[in-house]
Parts: C-alpha cells; sequence; structure tokens
C-alpha cells in the first residue's frame, strides 16, 4: 500500500516517535494526543479496518493487545486505568484506513465517549 501513511510509519519512510517495534508491530506517540498518554498501535501488515481482520490475523490482533498492556504499564497508566480505542469506518472516526489502536490514559476519561 504505497500511499498508506501508516504503512510509510511501519516501513520507516515517514517519521513518528516510536514507543515500540518489532517485526509485525509499530506504536508511535499521536501527533494530535486527546489525552497525556496517546499511543497508536499499527501492524505492519496492511489491514484497512476491523472490518477486514481475517482467520489470519488472529495471533496479531492478540499481539497488539499484550502490547498494548505492555506499554501501559511502561508508560504508567497501567493501575489507574486506560482505554484502547479502534475505530472502523469513516461514521466511526476513522481517519486513515490502516487498522490502528488508539492507548489512551493518564487522565479519567467519561463515557459515552462520542
Amino acid at each position: 500500500m504505497s500511499e498508506c501513511l501508516f504503512c510509510a510509519i511501519g516501513e520507516g519512510k515517514v517519521p513518528a516517535n516510536r514507543m515500540y517495534q518489532d517485526d509485525s508491530i509499530v506504536a508511535f506517540k499521536d501527533i494530535t494526543p486527546r489525552a497525556p498518554v496517546h499511543i497508536l498501535i499499527i501492524p505492519r501488515k496492511h489491514i484497512a479496518s476491523v472490518a477486514d481482520i481475517s482467520e489470519a490475523d488472529r495471533v496479531l490482533i492478540g499481539r497488539i493487545f499484550e502490547v498494548a498492556a505492555q506499554l501501559a504499564r511502561d508508560q504508567g497508566i497501567a493501575d489507574r486505568g486506560y482505554r484502547i480505542v479502534v475505530n472502523s469506518g469513516a461514521d466511526a472516526g476513522q481517519s486513515v484506513f490502516h487498522l490502528h489502536y488508539h492507548l489512551l490514559g493518564g487522565r479519567p476519561m467519561s463515557w459515552p465517549p462520542g
């Protein structure tokens, strides 16, 4: 996906303030944070949205949540609580069509969020 911003970040073609990376996942600070801790977690594999996750992605999606939990511990927000948000589709607020998870924390969250 040559025109995908998050693919370019995953490939290192676009700079990002990386917080974590391995062979299948990259996590970086959101450029417009909505909380004191706002980290985006993306698979390196291009998956457009939640609707495009397949059986073959089961291990990858589980690993993303493991990384999110570790980042929450590393950022000191695990004990007080944090939110993981995934927007799927334009009506939900997805603006970059590459699956990504928002790790948010460091302040009280209200409900409903939107």
